[in-house]
């Protein structure tokens, strides 16, 4: 699913396009490699069930797509946490990446290395207002290029629409536990917003689960259109070091166990590598631009006299369709 900025209408502008962004894990783990980050990936999450976290974790943060709707913060927003990387969203559509980069600006983790663009833009945005922060980014090249990379083919241009009442306008947030508290971050508010305490013997994902649910639960009955991702340590580099540990360092495993156990973490290894070659395939489909080749068929099936036919026989199924649907009892009426 795409987002849109909910605010697109008022937001102020900045030089360059950002284009929509799908809410997928590897759209997203792929723009943490693009951004030069190294250790960290996002995993889909299913339910909110615990069993559903627990299997991810250290879970450093979440980030949560929804429906919009302009309402009143869950927490307090603070506005004197200079401690705390957050930046205002002044660009249009550039949601999905200012979430990911609120929680990675955000972390201190060993085994995750920000890189270069990341460390370099943090630095140059530390001591800088909210909405200055805003600014910088929508002229951060590299990032705009990277976050741009997922931009989609179109063969006509249109002129933007302003979001009106009545559309349908989704938006990216994160979730992250900072300094004992936690905090949703929102770059449509005017800051961080102070959620909870989380208590010494507390799992943060224990106390970010009531607010969450809340949040769906502002929907009417089967609306689907959200989603949540974790923001992980990359496990395949966890289980490669637990191989590494178990072949060179003493263990209180048996030969047979020890074996046993190397085996069964390189079958996690390998379930990684299909994972993060899926995600590549994926991505290059995505990026790839059909529009040509959709043309050129069209174009040779006209030629060849077999386009209008299909065209007929595709208009015929449609209407056999919608008149099974009308003699179908109990059926609802297409609208």
């Amino acid at each position: 699913m795409a987002a849109e900025n909910p605010a697109a209408g008022t937001t102020e502008e900045v030089d360059g396009d950002w284009c929509l962004i799908e809410s997928d894990p590897g759209v997203f783990t792929e723009l943490i490699r693009g951004f030069g980050c190294t250790g960290a990936q996002v995993e889909e999450i299913w339910t909110l069930d615990a069993d559903a976290f627990h299997h991810l974790e250290p879970i450093h943060g979440l980030i949560f797509l929804f429906k919009w709707v302009d309402d009143k913060p869950a927490g307090r927003v603070v506005t004197d946490r200079s401690d705390i990387f957050f930046a205002r969203q002044v660009i249009s559509n550039a949601c999905a990446t200012q979430a990911l980069l609120s929680l990675l600006l955000n972390l201190r983790h060993a085994d995750i290395d920000l890189g270069q663009t990341l460390s370099d833009f943090k630095s140059l945005c530390q001591d800088l207002d909210p909405g200055t922060r805003g600014h910088c980014l929508g002229k951060e090249e590299k990032i705009r290029k990277v976050h741009n990379s997922f931009a989609r083919p179109v063969l006509f241009q249109l002129d933007p629409l302003p979001c009106s009442p009545d559309d349908f306008c989704y938006h990216f947030v994160g979730f992250m536990p900072i300094k004992g508290k936690l905090y949703e971050l929102d770059g449509m508010q005017e800051g961080p917003i102070e959620l909870a305490e989380i208590g010494q013997q507390q799992n943060w994902l224990d106390v970010v689960r009531p607010f969450i649910e809340a949040r769906m639960e502002r929907y009417s009955v089967g609306e689907i259109h959200f989603n949540l991702m974790a923001l992980v340590s990359d496990p395949q580099r966890s289980y490669e070091r637990q191989i590494q540990l178990l072949v060179h360092q003493p263990s209180p495993l048996s030969h047979a166990e020890r074996r046993l156990e190397i085996a069964t973490l390189r079958e996690f290894v390998k379930f990684e590598e299909e994972k993060k070659r899926r995600y590549r395939q994926e991505n290059t489909r995505r990026r790839h631009n059909y529009l040509p080749f959709i043309i050129e068929l069209l174009k040779q099936l006209g030629e060849t006299g077999q386009l209008m036919p299909i065209y007929e026989k595709a208009k015929q199924r449609a209407l056999q369709s919608e008149e099974r649907c009308k003699s179908a009892p109990n059926q609802p009426q297409p609208q």
